[in-house]
C-alpha cells in the first residue's frame, strides 16, 4: 500500500496492463497510452472480440484469462476495470504476483472483502490505489484544504443530496447489471461511490445510519433509491440521498462546523466563516436577536491535473518516485463501508452501526444473490459514458 518502487528491475515507465476493457477500462488505456510515467503492456477481458479490437488498436498482447496477464512477466502494475465483484480477486491475485494494483470503485461489494484486498496490500508491500478521480478536482481539493486547515472548526452537521438519473435501457444492457448476484447492489454500489468518497473525506465516518433502500421507478431487482440519517462519533448529525430516479443530476453537499460552513453544489465551492464560534458566540452574545457575523470568504482554486489521468498519473509517480497517493486503498473500504451500512439498515429496518458487522452483511449479501434472477430481454452494450467522463460514474 506504501509508495515502495518495484526492485525486480530499474524502471523508467510502469507497464501497465487492463484487465477488463470493455467500458471504462478502454479509457483507462487511452490515458496510459498517453502518459510520460506508463506504458500499455497488456489488455484483457472475457470478450475475444473486445480483446482482439484493443490489441490491434494498441499493438499490444491480449488475454481472455486474467491470470495469465498476471503471469506473463509483462506488466509492472495493473488497472482492475471488471464488474465489482471481481476486483478484489484479481487484485489479490496481482499483488501476490508482485505487480501494483490500481482498482476501480468500488474495491469490493462487501467490507469483508475490502479488508481481505487491504490484507494483501500491506502484506505485500504493493502500491494500491482507487480510481476515485472526482478527487483531483480543484473545488475538493480546495474544500479538503478548508477543513484540514481547522477553518471549520468542529463538524456539526453534515448533508448530502445526489441525484443521478439512468434509464431501464441503460439497466438493460447488460446481464450483470443491477442484479444481486452480479452487481451486488444498485445505485449505491455503481452510481453512488465517487460522491460518498467525497462526502467521506469532507464529512468524516458516521458511526450509525438509519437508512431507507427502494426500487423506486426501474424493473430492476436493486435499489434505485436511497437515504440515510447519519449519527456521529462526536454527535454530529447527517443527511445523505441519492437515486437514479431524477434530472437534472447534480450534487449538493454541506459540511458545518463550529466556525463556518461549506458549501458545495454544481461543481461550485462556497466557504462561509464566522468571526466568532458558534459556542462561544452562543454563550457570551447578550443581544436577543444577537447572530455571530458571517464572511464568505473569496477562494482562489487550485491550478491541477484532474480526472483518471491525474489519478493514473499519480499512481505511477507513486510506484517510481515515492509520490504520495491521492487516493490511496485504505481509503476505498470507507465507501464500501457506508454503502454496506446503508443496505444493511435499508434491508432490515433498524439502524446500524459502523464499523459493520462483517458476518450479518456476508449472511444478507448471500439471501439477497439467491433471489436473484436470470435477467432477460438483455441487449448487450458495452460503451464507456460519453458524458464520462469525469463527472458521472
Amino acid at each position: 500500500m506504501g509508495c515502495v518502487p518495484n526492485k525486480r528491475r530499474k524502471m523508467e515507465k510502469v507497464r501497465v496492463g487492463i484487465i477488463g476493457v470493455g467500458g471504462m477500462g478502454s479509457g483507462h488505456a487511452k490515458n496510459v497510452k498517453e502518459l510520460e510515467e506508463t506504458e500499455l503492456t497488456a489488455v484483457c477481458d472475457l470478450d475475444q472480440e473486445t480483446v482482439d479490437k484493443l490489441t490491434q488498436e494498441y499493438n499490444v498482447p491480449g488475454f481472455t484469462d486474467y491470470k495469465e496477464l498476471i503471469k506473463s512477466g509483462l506488466v509492472d502494475a495493473v488497472f482492475i476495470a471488471t464488474p465489482h465483484y471481481f476486483h478484489p480477486e484479481i487484485g489479490i491475485a496481482a499483488m501476490e504476483a508482485g505487480l501494483h494494483c490500481l482498482s476501480e470503485k468500488p474495491i469490493a461489494v462487501s467490507v469483508k472483502e475490502a479488508d481481505a484486498f487491504l490484507e494483501a496490500a500491506k502484506r505485500t508491500g504493493k502500491v494500491f490505489g482507487v480510481m476515485y478521480q472526482t478527487r483531483t478536482t480543484p473545488v475538493i481539493r480546495k474544500a479538503r484544504e478548508i477543513i484540514e486547515s481547522g477553518k471549520l472548526g468542529e463538524i456539526r452537521r453534515t448533508s448530502m443530496i445526489n441525484p443521478d438519473y439512468r434509464c431501464q435501457a441503460y439497466y438493460d444492457s447488460g446481464t450483470w447489471r443491477a442484479t444481486w448476484s452480479g452487481e451486488g447492489g444498485g445505485v449505491l454500489i455503481n452510481q453512488a461511490p465517487h460522491g460518498i468518497d467525497i462526502f467521506m473525506l469532507l464529512g468524516g465516518m458516521p458511526s450509525r445510519v438509519t437508512a431507507r433502500v427502494r426500487t423506486k421507478l426501474h424493473k430492476i431487482e436493486v435499489e434505485d433509491e436511497a437515504d440515510a440519517l447519519l449519527e456521529y462519533p462526536n454527535g454530529a448529525w447527517g443527511y445523505y440521498l441519492v437515486s437514479t430516479d431524477e434530472a437534472p443530476v447534480g450534487k449538493r453537499i454541506e459540511i458545518s462546523g463550529d466556525k463556518g460552513k461549506l458549501l458545495i453544489e454544481d461543481e461550485v465551492l462556497r466557504f462561509y466563516s464566522l468571526k466568532t464560534s458558534i459556542p462561544e458566540f452562543t454563550v457570551e452574545n447578550k443581544a436577543m436577536w444577537g447572530g455571530p457575523e458571517i464572511v464568505e470568504e473569496k477562494l482562489e482554486l487550485p491550478e491541477c491535473e484532474t480526472g483518471h489521468k491525474a489519478i493514473a498519473k499519480n499512481f505511477a509517480r507513486c510506484i517510481l518516485e515515492g509520490e504520495k497517493l491521492l487516493a490511496p486503498g485504505e481509503d476505498g473500504i470507507k465507501s464500501v463501508e457506508f454503502i454496506n451500512a446503508i443496505i444493511l439498515s435499508g434491508k432490515k429496518n433498524k439502524p446500524v452501526d459502523i464499523p459493520v458487522n462483517r458476518e450479518e452483511y456476508e449472511e444478507l449479501l448471500e439471501t439477497l444473490k439467491k433471489s436473484s434472477i436470470q435477467k432477460k430481454n438483455v441487449k448487450v452494450q458495452r460503451v464507456t459514458d460519453p458524458g464520462l467522463t469525469e463527472k458521472r460514474s
